[in-house]
């Protein structure tokens, strides 16, 4: 993870692997955030001995051996610069298990001084500003924001008054200023192996100009709001960079969705377009996204929805388009789908009479596409101008829409790519995450492109023909840079190491996991097996609409009361500042941003997540606050529990939850997911149970044990626990489970759960 002061270091078991001045703008802004800070010995800018350990152990060749010989540096050893004597010191690997939290993946190492000066922090992203065009410069304050509900209305300023538009800063620039027109922007692997095709720099911005022009002649404005419904195809990405073309509003919406879930983004944001596809598979699974679109554009008819157009991009159907030669090197048709214009299924009979086509809604993306221009003057739009709306999972309940603005998000998601996964203009970045997730619009769409990157845009799935398929896909494209989530690994690990090994794998030189803590065997088999023990593992870490650390950006813990603790502490994670890219509200619901996040604590932005800080100062997210529980009084981590259950062999998954006890207040209640050839029997239950107790305490033992063939998940991988804390209480009160992967299983939970009568 990147860090504040070290916005270029990797984590690394061996120093050799990346070129030592891999970025060559380090130093300026190590300069930076040195003079805001207050070195660890006390005086500013004097060397001295460092407070942890003893002091600085020198440079690495005294440390470690012979000057001029190679360090020998261990796993679990990062090298970082020592703000004593500048020197590259050794220092335990963060990511490494921790004695205490060794499950939790997103240690957050940060100065144990005070937060950095404003006058150094708005220099930092200052200068990172500087590399970006602006048509027009700020003209008041580069930041103004207000914290605390107590002194008025919630609200957050980047650079307000200053000019620019996204899109001409990812493509027009990089086309024309850069002259990187001819390099791949994306190569696109679709479900099926053998279909791929590429995209170059030049092609992206003649497309996007294209469909720019097209919603323009649709009617859309600046500030409208369009809804798009797509699988991972590059007519996606074109749509989201036209959006932002033209200052529109894009919703992307995960087109694994439900018709309800896409009906209630659309009415939530007041979508005047919609663009859709006619069908995809996902592995085996046809899905037809068409015929999901029509029911929710009836849904929202019904409900006085302003929605008037459809624009269907014809996927499947590619073989078919001839026009102007638009899609003349897109992928051979490999399934026949059937016609989205005549064929009429009985359940879309039985909706909507005139679907799956109607004329007076629904247009051709390609027949709009072929009398467009490729050029197309961009809109320049205020730093603060709304630039997206992207609805949360629903993890933790309803849906929200947060909204994101053009400066601060365009600066903020290029500059933690670039650094978090030292970008190097020749790799070849892949990062898994679905588009429709926050993870995919700032590392697959706006943080890649901001680079000139050329990344791997992918349609299917992980197990799709085969279980090795993201590794034949590192080997195609040599991928150097490969991002995945930790659920990920853990479904590919229950296949073994063989499917990883009869690939290649030579091309990779960092690793990454997002959207969820990693439990260490996860870690251990992600760096062993995939890495070989030579690739370093880093991570983002986000809420739909929080990513942290870096510069300027302040944690700190607080306790239930409100009080702000020092030293080693455990509580409420919050933030003290906010940086470019924070959330700005949630679309038309700005009381409720005040509320959720401000209101618990006023003057501080509160993420919902409890955390841990160590004796040297290093942060362990231990979840979210609802994901602890309080047994006889003692405070425990569900996710450390969790850990507990996933060391046991027979175990694939586990989520832990509280529940009411006569006598302990809260009791544990664990559902596990076993791996292939294991049995759920008694005696697999009591010693899950004596693991736990051997692994944290007596006081940690759980009082049930549930069989779950599978956990109830959103699209994006997460487990809404809120769902399991309602099965284990056999309340059949859900909410919304519109979100839901697969609602089916939740049946099944409650049929099996465990008799919790005292």
């Amino acid at each position: 993870m990147v860090l504040p002061g070290e916005q270029a270091r990797l984590y690394r078991p061996r120093p050799e692997l990346l070129p030592a001045a891999h970025v060559p703008s380090l130093p300026h802004y190590q300069r930076l955030y040195q003079r805001s800070v207050e070195e660890p010995h006390g005086e500013r800018g004097r060397a001295g001995p460092a407070r942890r350990g003893g002091g600085c152990p020198g440079p690495p060749g005294a440390a470690r051996g012979a000057v001029g010989s190679p360090p020998r540096t261990p796993a679990w050893e990062v090298r970082r610069g020592c703000p004593s004597c500048r020197h590259e010191c050794y220092v335990p690997h963060p990511r490494f298990p921790h004695p205490r939290f060794p499950f939790l993946a997103f240690p957050i190492p940060v100065s144990r001084s005070r937060a950095p000066a404003p006058v150094a922090f708005a220099e930092f992203w200052g200068d990172i500003a500087k590399e970006f065009y602006w048509k027009r410069q700020h003209t008041g304050p580069f930041l103004k924001y207000n914290f605390d509900v107590t002194k008025g209305k919630i609200f957050i300023e980047w650079m307000k008054g200053a000019t620019t538009n996204i899109c001409y800063n990812l493509l027009d620039r990089n086309v024309n200023e850069k002259k990187l027109g001819d390099k791949v922007a994306f190569y696109w692997e679709g479900n099926e192996p053998g279909d791929s095709t590429k995209i170059t720099y030049r092609e992206l911005l003649h497309k996007v100009c294209q469909f720019a022009n097209v919603l323009r002649s649709q009617g859309v404005k600046k500030g409208d709001r369009v809804s798009i419904y797509l699988p991972m195809i590059l007519e996606l990405v074109v749509a989201m960079l036209a959006c932002a073309r033209i200052g529109a509003l894009h919703s992307v919406v995960f087109a694994g969705f439900s018709a309800d879930s896409l009906c209630e983004r659309i009415l939530d944001c007041g979508c005047s377009l919609l663009i859709t596809a006619d069908a995809f598979y996902r592995g085996d699974k046809l899905v037809n996204l068409k015929h999901i679109a029509d029911e929710a554009i009836q849904k929202c008819k019904d409900r006085g929805s302003s929605l008037k157009k459809c624009i269907v991009v014809k996927h499947l159907g590619r073989e078919e388009i001839t026009v102007d030669g638009t899609c003349s090197k897109s992928p051979p048709l490999k399934r026949l789908c059937q016609d989205v214009q005549e064929k009429k299924t009985e359940s879309s009979q039985r909706l909507h009479p005139k679907a799956p086509w109607n004329p007076d809604v629904d247009a051709w993306w390609h027949e709009l596409m072929s009398g467009a221009s490729t050029e197309c003057e961009p809109e320049w739009c205020d730093a603060e101008d709304e630039l997206f709306i992207l609805y949360t999972s629903g993890s933790t309940g309803k849906p929200k829409g947060v909204l994101h603005t053009v400066g601060g998000y365009m600066i903020f998601a290029a500059t933690s790519f670039k650094y978090v996964f030292d970008y190097q203009p020749e790799d070849v970045y892949w990062c898994t995450a679905d588009i429709g997730w926050i993870t995919g619009h700032s590392y697959l769409t706006y943080g890649p492109l901001a680079n000139g990157a050329t990344s791997v845009l992918f349609e299917g799935v992980p197990t799709y023909p085969d279980v090795g398929r993201m590794w034949s896909i590192i080997d195609k494209y040599k991928v150097t840079k490969f991002y995945t989530a930790p659920t990920a690994i853990r479904l590919l690990m229950k296949y073994g190491e063989e499917p990883v090994k009869k690939h290649s794998r030579k091309s990779l030189k960092v690793l990454g996991t997002v959207g969820e803590p990693i439990n260490p065997e996860a870690w251990l088999w992600y760096y062993s097996v995939v890495g070989e023990e030579r690739c370093p593992i880093v991570d983002t870490f986000w809420q739909t609409e929080t990513t942290f650390p870096f510069f300027g950006v302040v944690p700190a813990i607080l306790s239930e009361s409100g009080e702000e603790l020092e030293g080693e502490a455990e509580g409420y994670l919050v933030f003290k500042q906010p940086w470019p890219g924070i959330m700005r509200t949630l679309y038309g619901k700005h009381q409720q941003f005040e509320t959720v996040y401000f209101k618990k604590f006023p003057g501080y932005y509160v993420t919902g997540d409890g955390c841990r800080r160590d004796k040297d100062g290093y942060y362990w997210i231990t979840g979210r606050i609802d994901d602890m529980l309080n047994v006889s009084g003692h405070l425990l981590s569900t996710a450390e529990v969790e850990s507990a259950l996933l060391e046991h062999a027979a175990v694939a998954e586990a989520a832990v939850v509280s529940h009411p006890h006569p006598l302990k207040g809260e009791c544990l209640y664990c559902f596990v997911t076993l791996r292939e050839g294991h049995e759920f029997t008694k005696n697999l239950t009591d010693e899950l149970k004596k693991q736990v107790r051997e692994k944290i305490g007596p006081i940690a033992t759980p009082d049930y044990i549930q069989y779950a063939p599978s956990l109830p998940k959103t699209r994006s991988g997460k487990i809404t626990r809120r769902i399991l804390r309602k099965i284990a209480k056999n309340d059949q009160d859900l909410g919304d489970i519109s979100t839901l992967a697969d609602p089916g299983i939740i049946k099944h939970l409650f049929n099996s759960r465990c008799d919790t009568k005292q």
